[in-house]
This record gives structure tokens, C-alpha cells and sequence, in this order.
């Protein structure tokens, strides 16, 4: 099984972290060390090969190492299905972060076109039971991985949204002013919603052939009232069937942002909101290794996946069953722990890097 991997990774004043230069190979990355020296910095540089903000959404100036703040650089040579890809990030003097491509100039977006990552950080560890917005978050970023067009829909949906909402609150009754807008937000809403449904079916089918010790997730989407209409001219009517309730609340009250993610245990019939948190985490794990099996099986490469402190909340037997599946995807997965005991059974199957105060130490 062919997969994505890093096989270069440079770090230059990012976050915590002066200089690093690392050469890998493609098996799993164990990172380990104590807590707040820079473990997760690492799976955040990574993270910024996708499309977007990184796994922590910080903004271009939040990343650079303090106090200098001169700015920083992340590079690296992604190892694809079609051959190495020189990739490289940049932020200095204020100026927002730049991408490159081959040395190329390109936007963001044109990072979907390459790169699959998947992430679970301790954060999304309360997505079952906290607001909507974190759930639709995690559905997008999966469908981004099937999907790359998916974040340009997603930022041209929400830019006309923004625009309609000012007229709202603006109380501005001419309908003229709102049907290109309308349109826009139908025709990428639409797509948005269909891009959804078909990752949330794909990874039904992802489930229901795997051999696995984590938990089937039963996963549905709804919205906060109604039905979302399913074709772009049904919701463009949507929108302009409900323009006079939205002028009263000053917002959009229909469309895709109104989504939610609703998931159900199966083996227990409970709703993933009422699990413990254990449950909550063995299905989070679950999805992530069901969507990397269905990427592997539809574009015929696993993606990388980041793994920040998954392996503190398994016992030996799960967490051995973690790294047996992300080994048979033949996956890179950047895994981070506080010792080398949580990574005792991947054995010579991953290499290793200890993060302390002062180096990253690399040993294979």
C-alpha cells in the first residue's frame, strides 16, 4: 500500500522550536518527551501541509518563535504517489503565511490537491458533547481529504453568507441585492451538503467491512430545524422563502452551516453525547481509521495522520490494536506521548524522536 509521507521535515523559528532538520523514512513517527517541550509544535507544522489554519488555527503570527518573532519558515518534501513534492511555508514581517509549491508561489487551497492529513488532538476529545460548529469542522476536514475543492466551496459559501448577513442587519428589502448572493450560496451550499453525505456514506461502508477493536459509529446529518433542501434551486427558494424571518434575526437561518453531526455507539444504541469519555475517544480514533481506509481504497495512498496524545487514553491492548491498524495502512502517522513505554509495542516498526528543552533526537 503506497502512502503519503514526509520524508523532510525543517522547522526555523516556529513556535517553541529554533532550528530542526529531520530525514525520515515512512514508517510511523513516535514523538515522546515531557509535557511543554514542543511535542505538538512538531504535529502542528506538519498539520499546515493541508489546507487551512493547522490543527490549532492559530494565526501566522501566533506561530513564530518568541521573543525574536523574526518570523518563521516550515519546509519539507512530501513523498507522494506521483513522486516527492518540494512544499514550503513562510511568514516574516507581519506579512500573512506564504505557500510554495516546487518553489512555485500558490494559495492554500492548492495544498488539497496533494496532501491528505488527518488529525485528533486532545481538544476535539469534547466534540461529542460541545457545540455544532466543532462537528461540522471535523466533518469538512474529512471531506476535504476526498473532496479538495471542498475548502474553496466552503470559503465562497461563507464569504456571500457574510455579505447577505450585512444586508439583514441592514434591513435592505430590495430583492435585487440579495439574488447573486443567493445563488452563490446555492449553488456552493448544494455541493457542500452533497460532499458531506457521500463522506458520511463512505465511511459507513469503511466501517462495515473493517476489522477492528474500536467502536462502529453510527453518524447522521441534521440540521438545527427542517430539512436541508437537496438541490441548488431548492435551497436558492429556501433562502428566499425564509429572507424576511432571517432579516428579523439579523443572520441566516437555513443552509448548510446550520448542520450538525449527530453520531450514535452502535453496539449500544447510545448516543455518542451520552458516552464516557472513553467511548467518546475509541470513536473519534474509529473515524479517523475508517476514513484512512477509505482514502486508501479511493485514491489508492493513506494519509498522514497526527495522533497528539491519543495513546495516554488506551489501555495496552487498544493501544497495540491503534498501531497494528495504522501499520497495515502502511500509514506515517506523527504520534505524540510524555514517554517511550506508550510506544513499546509499534517495537522497530516506527522510528522515534525525543523532544527535551534543548534537541529533537531522531533515532530510527
Amino acid at each position: 500500500m503506497n502512502a503519503l509521507s514526509l520524508s523532510h521535515l525543517a522547522l526555523s523559528h516556529f513556535r517553541s522550536h529554533k532550528q530542526i532538520a529531520l530525514d525520515l523514512d515512512a514508517r510511523p513517527v513516535a514523538i515522546y518527551g515531557p509535557n511543554g517541550v514542543g511535542k505538538t509544535n512538531l504535529i502542528e507544522a506538519v498539520s499546515l501541509f493541508s489546507p487551512g489554519r493547522g490543527l490549532r488555527r492559530a494565526s501566522a503570527q501566533d506561530l513564530t518563535r518568541q521573543p525574536e518573532a523574526i518570523g518563521w519558515k516550515v519546509s519539507g518534501i512530501l513523498e507522494t504517489i506521483k513522486g516527492a513534492r518540494e512544499i514550503g511555508f513562510s511568514s516574516e514581517n507581519g506579512v500573512p503565511r506564504q505557500v510554495r509549491i516546487d518553489e512555485k508561489p500558490v494559495p492554500q487551497t492548492a495544498l488539497g490537491e496533494i496532501a491528505r492529513i488527518l488529525w485528533l488532538v486532545p481538544s476535539m476529545d469534547r466534540l461529542w458533547i460541545e457545540g455544532p460548529e466543532g462537528r461540522r469542522k471535523f466533518l469538512d476536514r474529512l471531506c476535504l481529504n476526498f473532496f479538495p475543492k471542498h475548502a474553496q466551496l466552503s470559503l465562497d459559501y461563507e464569504k456571500a453568507m457574510r455579505e447577505r448577513n450585512r444586508l439583514l442587519k441592514e434591513q435592505i428589502r430590495d430583492a435585487h441585492w440579495y439574488q447573486g448572493l443567493e445563488r452563490q450560496m446555492a449553488q456552493t451550499g448544494a455541493e457542500i451538503h452533497n460532499n458531506r453525505q457521500r463522506v458520511l456514506e463512505r465511511l459507513e461502508r469503511s466501517q462495515d467491512k473493517a476489522a477492528t477493536q474500536f467502536p462502529y459509529a453510527q453518524l447522521e446529518l441534521t440540521l438545527t430545524e427542517g430539512e436541508m433542501p437537496q438541490t441548488a434551486q431548492d435551497l436558492r427558494s429556501a433562502f428566499e422563502e425564509s429572507r424576511f424571518r432571517d432579516m428579523a434575526a439579523g443572520r441566516s437561518l437555513i443552509g448548510p452551516h446550520r448542520a450538525d453531526l449527530y453520531g450514535v455507539f452502535a453496539a449500544k444504541g447510545v448516543a455518542a453525547a451520552e458516552c464516557s469519555t472513553g467511548e467518546q475517544k475509541a470513536l473519534l480514533i474509529s473515524l479517523i481509521l475508517a476514513c484512512a481506509r477509505a482514502l486508501s481504497e479511493d485514491i489508492g495512498s493513506a494519509p498522514l495522520l497526527l495522533l497528539d496524545e491519543v495513546a495516554a487514553h488506551l489501555d495496552a491492548t487498544r493501544r497495540a490494536a491503534l498501531y497494528d491498524e495504522i501499520c497495515a495502512l502502511g500509514a506515517q502517522a506523527w504520534m505524540t506521548g510524555t514517554g517511550p513505554e506508550l510506544f513499546a509495542e509499534l517495537g522497530e516498526r516506527a522510528q522515534y524522536l525525543e523532544v527535551c528543552e534543548s534537541r529533537v533526537s531522531l533515532s530510527k
